[in-house]
């Protein structure tokens, strides 16, 4: 394998450019997750996970159960739990919600593969979660797919999101960046996936207000060391696989251009 997949295959994430970002200014008196602009609003809101509670529950994370559903509110994004013993496929990332001022959203079901559904109610109906992480924004989510050009194109066509950058990582690696609200899409194209494959929902990344002090709290088994990310002034560290939160997590020091 060659050194550029080696290290998005077997990395517990990918981490976007400081230029992909492009650029989303927050609006007074608004969340950083409102900051986009244009004549449609289109916002992340909500991601679902099949994944176990206690991991999570162990950094710090309390939650809100309604029905099958288990819940947390994290810098404004809902992460919903789905029971392993009640969920149908693969385990991790398994679906997103966003919120949008143009109705056309409602009707989405999939994007190219993905779960996708309209939230009809905000973050804000569920009480935030106090975790000592100290998380201050959602980074971006990471989407795995065999092919750029069809999933960043399904992105545009059903969200309007329009593909904000591409950058040729090498060795067939390719990464794709869409814009919803505060949050980075981030679309990794890798060859070792069978072009018939349905893109998949992979992984996250947190700013932290305090990265030092949530490795130290966590401990080296639960979190690697931090290191210089690939954005100019920004660091971030790994959360291991062994913690079982079910995906892939990184933690990362803010853009310090960001005015949450």
């Amino acid at each position: 394998m060659n050194p550029a997949l080696r290290a998005v295959a077997s990395g517990p994430y990918v981490e976007e450019d400081q230029e992909a970002q492009g650029s989303a200014p927050s609006v007074e008196g608004q969340p950083r997750q409102a900051s986009q602009h244009g004549p449609r609003l289109i916002l992340l809101t909500s991601l679902r996970l099949v994944a176990p509670l206690a991991p999570w529950e162990r950094l710090g994370f309390s939650f809100t159960r309604s029905g099958s559903l288990s819940s947390f509110v994290a810098a404004g994004l809902r992460f919903d739990f789905v029971p392993e013993s009640a969920a149908e496929g693969r385990a991790g990332l398994s679906g997103w919600g966003f919120e949008s001022s143009s109705p056309n959203i409602s009707a989405v079901r999939s994007i190219d593969g993905i779960e996708t559904f309209s939230d009809s109610h905000t973050p804000s109906t569920i009480e935030s979660s106090v975790t000592p992480l100290g998380i201050i924004g959602v980074d971006h989510v990471v989407v795995m797919t065999p092919s750029l050009d069809r999933t960043c194109g399904a992105i545009a066509e059903h969200l309007g999101l329009p593909l904000k950058r591409i950058r040729e990582v090498g060795g067939g690696v390719r990464q794709g960046f869409h814009r919803a609200g505060s949050v980075i899409l981030e679309v990794v194209e890798r060859p070792d996936i069978a072009p018939d494959e349905p893109a998949r929902l992979w992984g996250l990344v947190f700013d932290v207000a305090d990265l030092d002090a949530v490795v130290d709290r966590l401990g080296p088994d639960v979190v690697g060391a931090p290191r210089d990310a690939v954005q100019k002034g920004r660091r971030i560290a790994t959360v291991r696989s062994e913690a079982g939160l079910g995906c892939p997590l990184a933690l990362m020091t803010p853009d310090v251009r960001d005015s949450r």
